[in-house]
């Protein structure tokens, strides 16, 4: 439990429990009322709950399951539904512990560096999804080009903040050029943070990449941020992370291609979809084969428990070293 919820101790974790159930109902419940209201002035009463319930649960969960079949595109346009939904995603994927943090903010004061470096790069990731989906789809016809100008905005910041978590779509995902598709990958791949509803590499650990990255370039002694230096040992634990989930994605996406004629574009998008359970698709997941769908699942599985938290279930515990060899150097790069 500790590991799936990537806590740094076994202390703590009832009470963190005890929280992600308190935050859970409410937040689901917020939504679900707000989103009630929106739907009992076209549908019935148990039908305008029956929706609000399913859509906030699987919003903040970031299920991505829709009971409409074009998931949300019809509401492309409506703001507070758009805003509700991004709200939702939003605080299932930024992780308990943050939320705890912020809501205990009055009381400590202070945010943890963990929170700080969740909060930053999720924001960072969020504003440079949405420029990017704007100015590449805002002329095609078949996604943002059709639409008017506040819906291009809604319809482009939807989408960055659910490709990273969530499964949603306002705006149709098979008709976006092959640049929105691949930025929507690396999107898909990066994920939600520690301890959320969301799966991928994390927040945190691509943020620790780019800082061990831009330290080792200028020269720095370790990691710092925040007038706060990292812990050495969490650098190499990032990327065994990222090492592991790299190599899952590049081993199931060459196996779904040998097994499916497809765009290859579109078998990536839907392997590291799967892999960062995120639930997006181009359209191509009703028509694989066996074969692909059962690729689609072990994927999803894994992605789901974390390759690092299947690996460490899976090998024996460490033995202390008894010898070490002589220390030699190799080349890279």
């Amino acid at each position: 439990m500790q590991e799936s919820l990537n806590q740094f101790s076994i202390g703590g974790l009832v009470r963190l429990a005890k929280y992600i159930l308190i935050f859970t109902v409410v937040i689901e419940g917020v939504g679900a009322t707000i989103l009630f209201f929106c739907w009992q002035r076209i549908y019935s009463p148990f039908q305008a709950l029956r929706l609000a319930v399913f859509h906030s649960i699987s919003a903040f969960c970031n299920a991505g399951f829709s009971l409409f079949s074009d998931s949300i595109m019809r509401y492309k346009g409506d703001l507070i539904i758009n805003l509700t939904f991004m709200t939702l995603i939003i605080l299932g994927g930024i992780g308990f512990l943050v939320l705890l943090e912020l809501f205990q903010y009055r009381k400590n004061g202070a945010l943890s560096l963990h929170a700080k470096l969740a909060i930053k790069i999720s924001l960072i990731l969020i504003l440079t999804g949405f420029i990017v989906i704007f100015f590449i789809e805002f002329n095609n016809p078949l996604t943002l080009g059709s639409l008017n100008f506040s819906e291009k905005i809604y319809g482009s910041i939807f989408q960055s903040v659910t490709a990273r978590t969530a499964g949603f779509n306002t705006i149709d995902i098979g008709s976006m050029q092959n640049a929105t598709l691949f930025l929507i990958i690396i999107l898909m791949f990066i994920g939600a943070s520690p301890s959320s509803t969301g799966g991928g590499i994390k927040t945190t650990t691509f943020g620790l990449l780019i800082l061990y990255t831009w330290s080792s370039l200028t020269g720095k002694e370790g990691v710092h941020l925040f007038k706060r230096r990292v812990s050495p040992d969490i650098i190499p634990k990032a990327l065994t992370v990222i090492t592991l989930c790299l190599t899952l994605v590049i081993t199931m996406t060459i196996l779904l291609s040998y097994v499916e004629e497809k765009d290859f574009i579109k078998i990536l998008f839907e392997v590291v979809s799967a892999f960062g359970t995120v639930g997006l698709s181009t359209g191509i997941t009703s028509s694989l084969s066996i074969a692909g769908k059962i690729i689609i699942i072990i994927t999803m599985f894994t992605g789901k428990i974390g390759p690092l938290g299947l690996a460490l279930s899976l090998i024996q515990k460490r033995e202390p070293e008894i010898i070490k060899y002589p220390e030699e150097k190799i080349m890279v790069g």
